[in-house]
């Protein structure tokens, strides 16, 4: 498996035996809500579909993955999101096809999409890596692969010693001790996952947020966290990656006051 790195989007290209492009985190319809909270922006979202469809254009993927939240008011969907979900998505599946993760912001996503678009919220295993929006408890399933995840909106900050600063979206990788996750399963339903092994090799990777409104610092995510799977990192093995790919090492290199 290669992973390719789009930091125009920011995207994910997954090459194996077939080509998926990644995106997370859309958040369609954000600009209602911050409207409600006192911040009039126009509306982005002719601007991220262009981003879009430029990601698709250079990667020709076999299909498209979005990892979840690709609308963003909860519990109901608002005007804005009616009117611009049903071109957005239209777009999208006119030039490949489209899968969905449906993530927590996605209540009624279901209405905009075609029969088959919609994968489950536990997330699903395609061409063998794990694919999921991050903020519940990954199908047993998925455990022994490599997860990609949202949900998390990763930023990194690095602060020189003059004071320049550099805060951006970022990848979060980490492996996953999947035994957390399944006492927290069998807490939820019968039988749980029993059997699954402490280390069994699984490993996460939480994708920036396409929606450049949305980010999270990588050291709160750490110290923080809040989800199933952000408890169960395994801190020591936590490495960041910019978004065309630069490895900036291990996340305790970040740690300490930004």
């Amino acid at each position: 498996m290669n992973l390719c790195f789009l930091s125009e989007g920011p995207a994910l290209l997954v090459q194996n035996r077939s080509r998926t492009l990644v995106f997370a985190d859309l958040h369609i319809g954000i600009e209602a809500d911050l409207a409600a909270h006192g911040w009039h922006i126009p509306s982005r979202s002719a601007e991220r579909l262009d981003r879009l469809l430029s990601c698709i254009a250079a990667a020709e993927p076999d299909r498209v993955v979005l990892l979840g939240d690709v609308k963003h008011n909860l519990p109901v969907t608002t005007r804005q999101e009616y009117r611009e979900l049903p071109g957005l998505l239209d777009a999208l599946r006119r030039t490949v096809p489209l899968l969905v993760v449906p993530g927590n912001h996605d209540t009624g996503i279901a209405r905009f999409l075609e029969p088959n678009e919609l994968l489950p919220a536990e997330g699903a295993v395609i061409d063998d890596t794990g694919y999921f929006h991050g903020h519940t408890i990954p199908a047993p399933g998925l455990f022994g692969r490599l997860i990609l995840a949202g949900h998390h909106h990763p930023l990194v900050s690095i602060r020189d010693e003059v004071g320049c600063s550099l805060r951006a979206p970022a990848y979060l990788l980490a492996g996953i001790d999947t035994a957390k996750l399944a006492v927290r399963e069998k807490k939820h339903a019968k039988g749980g996952a029993g059997g699954v092994q402490e280390d069994d090799g699984t490993r996460v990777l939480f994708m920036p947020s396409f929606n450049e409104y949305a980010g999270f610092d990588v050291t709160r995510i750490l110290d923080h966290p809040f989800s199933p799977i952000s408890r169960a990192l395994r801190r020591e093995t936590a490495e960041v990656f910019l978004t065309d790919g630069t490895c900036l090492g291990n996340a305790r290199m970040l740690e300490g006051p930004v």
